[in-house]
């Protein structure tokens, strides 16, 4: 019986896994948005929200945990100062999944994950150099 058994193995080894779920959340921290299949963006999401609250607390035992899961320190110092302070208020529900169409070639089912309300953040401190330029 499967019962309490949570894991999406993703036909996967645990280690290889692991490091899979690390370098997704990582490049969804530097990227801000990742494609991949639903099922990888349903475990991803998990550790991907797990990571932002170790970022709210923002203590040092906190980044070094974020850095023993996700093994990039660019990507933990992005997250902490950056991701974390935006959703510093918000209690949880970090990112969205957005469903896409199948994938041609094994009819795979593919989703966007992506940071809730990071975007607009984004977008306003890109376009603030831009505004500066033009009145210059």
């Amino acid at each position: 019986m499967r019962h309490l058994k949570r894991t999406a193995k993703l036909g996967r080894t645990g280690t290889h896994r692991n490091a899979m779920l690390a370098n997704m959340v990582c490049s969804l921290i530097l990227h801000k948005r990742i494609t991949t299949t639903l099922a990888k963006a349903k475990a991803a999401r998990s550790v991907a929200e797990k990571m932002v609250t170790l970022g709210k607390s923002g203590t040092l035992h906190d980044r070094r945990l974020a850095v023993a899961r996700l093994h990039q320190q660019d990507a933990v110092r992005i997250l902490f100062s950056e991701i974390a302070g935006a959703y510093k208020q918000r209690p949880g529900g970090y990112t969205r999944i957005m469903h896409l169409e199948q994938r041609p070639g094994d009819a795979a089912q593919k989703a966007i994950l992506e940071w809730v309300d990071l975007p607009e953040a984004a977008a306003v401190v890109v376009a603030e150099p831009a505004a500066v330029a033009a009145k210059a």
